[in-house]
């Protein structure tokens, strides 16, 4: 089990995981979301290769279209 801190909340996920896969189980999708791991801002083509890891604390950045 894997406890990280999304957008300041305490989670749980069975690990090891990507960064891809988390976004995958929050249903967001990885094109509309900046991630940034560790304070760290990631490159979208390493979602899949970044493992998050237990302490973890991401900010996850949604785009919404409208005006």
């Amino acid at each position: 089990m894997i406890r990280l801190r999304v957008n300041g909340k305490e989670r749980t996920m069975d690990g090891p995981a990507t960064v891809q896969e988390l976004l995958h189980d929050l249903k967001l999708h990885p094109a509309t979301v900046v991630v940034e791991l560790n304070e760290e801002i990631l490159d979208r083509e390493r979602l899949s290769e970044v493992r998050v890891k237990d302490g973890d604390q991401l900010e996850l950045v949604h785009f919404v279209g409208g005006g």
